[in-house]
């Protein structure tokens, strides 16, 4: 029987910082792992290089839950992001090597597709209403067939969602300390409708529009805003308050008919599990790269699925093409799959990552190739190193530091 034989750990800056588990067998299959986490990149690496590299060598790869619990039950401290995105690059690395040597998709050892693709949806962005109008109209064009709409808001310097120069919008910015943003609920509350009215007089009713607010909210105010957007029939409003406080969601979703998505941030099933039973939300946003890999991924979506509850999983550019692969096959073969967000990589990222997934008329496809279908170019990765960058802190006007 094979067994692995060597674990590398690949970190780099191609586009953006990536942090990579490469797993090769002792007949030479190899097996990628996306463990990118947003301006903690070297933590989770050390977790991986330092903790569970040692522990990977010589274990049957054929063996994937069995691998996913000892790594979870035996490191004893259980859970917290850092832990789920190592153990999620060793568990779709398994997968991609399993899928490897059956020579199919990855996507037919999960049951085989249930559609004929994902439903992506683009983000549009603008300093003011004019430019987004703009910018959903060129992703349009391109082919997407949902929107998700970030408007610069008037008397604020910067929002999140919007790129203050115009250009493609990165919120990690290098540095040795992260940038402050300001922030005014009470501005952004009373510009919020008219900014979807504005949408909706453009381009209709019929186009999805999602909208995310970014933990910025209190339980009041988001349930405010919830009932303000009502009449603009949004596919979702994401992350109207922090999710840490999951009862508070009882509150907004008695007060509101929109519906509401929530997750990027949770890294297990049981920061989803109140949510889902209760069935205080409609689209789970958890990733592949951050919640334990396709296995506990796969553990979140049943239990949303039993609960009437649809998939949004996190698709930014923080996700490398290889978190996004799994994303994709998970998602094309799942029952309760609801949306796939897509926001396209840097050439420089594409160029270290080349990829089989496609997007065609606005859905997003995994590919047919063995695996994942993602590979690494090493010389490509190798010409952009590591650099530090950190997501922004945000306050309120009177210097209070606020969720952002």
């Amino acid at each position: 029987m094979p067994a692995i034989e060597k674990a590398e750990v690949l970190v780099t800056g191609a586009g953006r910082n990536f942090v990579t588990l490469r797993l090769t067998t002792s007949d030479g299959v190899v097996g990628l792992g996306d463990a990118t986490l947003n301006g903690r990149e070297l933590a989770v690496a050390s977790y991986l290089r330092d903790h569970l590299v040692p522990l990977l060598i010589g274990r049957d790869p054929a063996r994937i839950e069995d691998t996913w619990q000892y790594l979870y039950r035996g490191a004893y401290w259980r859970r917290g992001p850092v832990t789920m995105a190592a153990i999620s690059a060793v568990d779709v690395a398994l997968w991609d090597i399993k899928a490897r040597m059956a020579g199919m998709p990855l996507y037919q050892l999960l049951g085989g597709a249930s559609r004929r693709g994902c439903l992506a949806y683009a983000h549009a962005m603008g300093r003011n209403i004019p430019e987004l109008l703009d910018s959903i109209r060129t992703h349009l064009e391109t082919g997407y067939r949902a929107i998700r709409v970030q408007c610069g808001v008037p008397g604020m310097e910067s929002t999140y969602g919007v790129a203050a120069d115009g250009a493609n919008y990165e919120p990690a910015h290098q540095g040795l300390a992260p940038a402050e943003s300001t922030w005014d609920s009470a501005a952004y509350l009373r510009f919020a409708p008219a900014l979807m009215e504005a949408v909706r007089l453009e381009f209709g009713p019929e186009l999805p529009l999602l909208h995310d607010v970014h933990h910025r909210l209190t339980p009041r105010e988001a349930a405010s805003l919830a009932r303000s957007l009502e009449p603009f029939a949004l596919f979702w409003l994401e992350d109207v308050t922090p999710a840490e406080d999951q009862a508070a969601l009882r509150f907004v979703r008695a007060s509101t008919t929109t519906p509401l998505a929530i997750g990027e941030t949770f890294n297990s099933l049981w920061d989803c599990q109140l949510l889902l039973e209760e069935r205080l939300i409609d689209f789970i946003r958890a990733s592949v790269t951050h919640a334990g890999g396709i296995t506990h991924m796969r553990r979140i979506l049943s239990l949303a699925e039993l609960h009437g509850v649809r998939s949004g999983m996190h698709g930014a550019t923080d996700i490398s093409p290889v978190g996004l692969a799994a994303s994709l096959h998970l998602g094309l073969a799942i029952p309760n799959f609801g949306i796939q967000e897509h926001m396209p990589h840097s050439p420089e990222t594409d160029e270290a990552f080349p990829h089989a997934y496609t997007l065609t008329d606005g859905y997003l496809h995994p590919g047919d190739a063995p695996g994942l279908g993602v590979t690494i170019d090493d010389a490509a990765a190798g010409r952009h190193p590591y650099a530090a960058a950190y997501l922004p802190v945000n306050r309120l006007a009177d210097g209070t530091v606020h969720d952002w």
